[in-house]
């Protein structure tokens, strides 16, 4: 396997010592990296992104034991499972001396093929992992703007409702919501890009991210109600390049609500 180019020296040793490491068992039949490494786009702030593929016999052993196996890489200081990613498979792991991130993803070995980005292997018995991966392709999932119209509406009443209230830090959180899952996302779509949240936005969309930057508020009435209407403006605009069918009157219904309770 030819490492990328931008993989950092701290990275390589720390990958050696775990390939080395996993590889020594049996129920273990491939290595495979993904994100960043794929993409040769690392830094040393990058996570090494591991898919661990196991022989279906042993994977739920395999997985009670997961902690006991990233255990065994010298250097582990901190680790835990991936439930709040919504990847109970996922270990996830700091090593030391370069406090490395490390993200384990142990799948029994035909679910390898089930994935959203590329996947380059790094060791493999008898070649089992890339004939899995040569099986299917990876597919970043999309968002789906019918979805998103059928709850947009509900979501800027919803944010309303906080700021009225005045729970500010909620509204906050909110306005995070939106950026994440439905204006970064539409955006990258749009543009043919993998809508990965607003991960690398300022780079990936620089003069969206400029409009993004309007959306961002202080705990404060004041600052949060520009920063709403930014959100909804931005949604209109990304809206119609789709093709949905639109809510009209929740939309009437919902930005007279926004306007009578916070504006008027």
């Amino acid at each position: 396997m030819k490492y990328p180019k931008t993989l950092p020296q701290a990275h390589k040793q720390l990958l050696a010592r775990i390939i080395a490491e996993l590889s020594q068992d049996p129920r273990i039949v491939g290595i495979g990296a993904s994100g960043s490494f794929t993409s040769d786009s690392m830094d040393k702030y990058s996570d090494l992104d591991l898919v661990i593929a196991v022989d279906p016999a042993h994977f739920e052993t395999v997985m009670t034991q997961r902690f006991e196996l990233t255990d065994k890489v010298d250097g582990k200081v901190a680790a835990s499972t991936g439930e709040h990613v919504g990847e109970p498979r996922l270990v996830i792991a700091l090593y030391a001396p370069d406090a490395i991130h490390v993200d384990f993803k142990f799948v029994s070995l035909p679910d390898a093929a089930v994935r959203v980005d590329d996947t380059k292997v790094l060791w493999e018995r008898e070649d089992c992992l890339t004939r899995v991966l040569s099986s299917s392709t990876h597919q970043y999932p999309q968002p789906d703007p019918q979805w998103i119209e059928d709850r947009f509406w509900i979501w800027v009443h919803y944010g309303a409702t906080k700021i009225a209230r005045g729970e500010y830090f909620e509204a906050l959180e909110f306005l995070s919501f939106l950026r994440t899952v439905v204006l970064s996302p539409l955006a990258l779509k749009q543009q043919q890009l993998a809508p990965s949240g607003v991960r690398k936005i300022e780079e990936r969309l620089p003069e969206f991210a400029a409009h993004l930057q309007k959306t961002v508020a202080q705990p404060e009435r004041a600052s949060l109600i520009p920063a709403f209407e930014k959100c909804v403006a931005l949604y209109l605009t990304l809206r119609d390049k789709e093709h949905v069918d639109k809510n009209l009157s929740a939309q009437q219904l919902c930005l007279d609500y926004f306007k009578n309770e916070l504006t008027d």
